[in-house]
């Protein structure tokens, strides 16, 4: 599970892109790059020769803190971090330490930073990209509310579209151009554009048919709590391996009396045991009503 390549982008405010980029170039013991594109990127290469970047992204609302309150501020302040390809054992704590000194130096996430994690679609096959819609579809509501998803980002992080599961699941699609058909289904436009309007779910295939080839699940809110961060990325790996692994999977939604139970299960049916995970469990369940131990017994 964990040696799956990755991606994830974070979007925060509080500090520039030339500040967040400075950051990480003293993390790295490196230099900056200005691209000068449409992103104005500010490109960092860190000691294996990869790129991380910090892009403006018009969706961000640009603050800063002055005299302890937070104010509007120049689109100098709009800071998206592009990762490049990572593996989780081996540059987890590296991510976790770039959050951290962000986070320190006056980075925040305002109302509408998204956190989006991307996975490796290379392994996939048309079973499991239906798993993986089947897997967010039977959990929608209770994923929305334990990552306690702002309505202000509704708009960029829809929840999977009915139609489309029913879809999927009344075809059971065998090759990955049924896929691609059926997901860009009632959708007008250029199915290559960049930004096409399909993109904007929790789970996002535009990416694998149009892109790095990369599934995206964007259902999380942006931070920069390294932990809360470390936490998302393990949910995101732990989904990804499910629908990889699991022979098949429905999108019938299962009872949550009890949300925090059944999310607890769920979590160590996908694999996350044991005190390793602990931490990631309480992060993921702590927004959820009920009581974790006990399926009957709701506190």
């Amino acid at each position: 599970m964990f040696s799956e390549l990755h991606g994830i982008e974070i979007e925060l405010t509080g500090i520039t892109r030339s500040e967040a980029a400075s950051i990480a170039a003293d993390l790295f013991h490196t230099t900056v790059r200005n691209v000068y594109d449409h992103y104005d990127t500010h490109r960092v290469t860190d000691e294996k020769g990869r790129s991380w970047e910090f892009k403006s992204d018009s969706s961000i609302v640009c603050q800063r803190v002055i005299d302890g309150r937070k104010v509007s501020a120049s689109k100098e302040y709009s800071v998206e971090l592009v990762s490049p390809i990572l593996v989780y054992d081996e540059d987890i704590e590296t991510l976790m330490e770039l959050v951290t000194r962000l986070r320190d130096a006056g980075g925040f996430p305002s109302q509408c930073c998204g956190l989006h994690i991307h996975c490796n679609g290379a392994d996939h096959n048309p079973t499991s990209i239906r798993n993986f819609i089947n897997i967010i579809a039977s959990r929608n509501d209770l994923f929305y509310k334990a990552l306690q998803i702002e309505p202000e980002r509704i708009t960029y992080c829809k929840k999977l579209d009915s139609d489309l599961v029913a879809r999927m699941n009344a075809r059971k699609p065998k090759t990955m151009q049924e896929i691609k058909r059926i997901w860009y289904e009632g959708y007008s436009g250029n199915q290559e554009a960049k930004y096409h309007a399909s993109r904007y779910h929790f789970l996002n295939l535009h990416g694998l048919f149009n892109g790095n080839h990369t599934i995206e699940l964007r259902g999380f809110n942006s931070s920069l709590e390294p932990t809360t961060v470390q936490a998302y990325i393990i949910l995101a790996l732990a989904l990804n391996n499910q629908a990889l692994t699991q022979k098949s999977a429905s999108a019938h939604k299962p009872q949550t009396e009890n949300e925090r139970f059944s999310m607890r299960t769920y979590l160590v049916r996908i694999g996350l045991i044991g005190d390793e995970f602990k931490e990631c469990r309480e992060i993921l369940t702590a927004h959820l009503d009920g009581n974790s131990a006990w399926r009957f017994r709701v506190a």
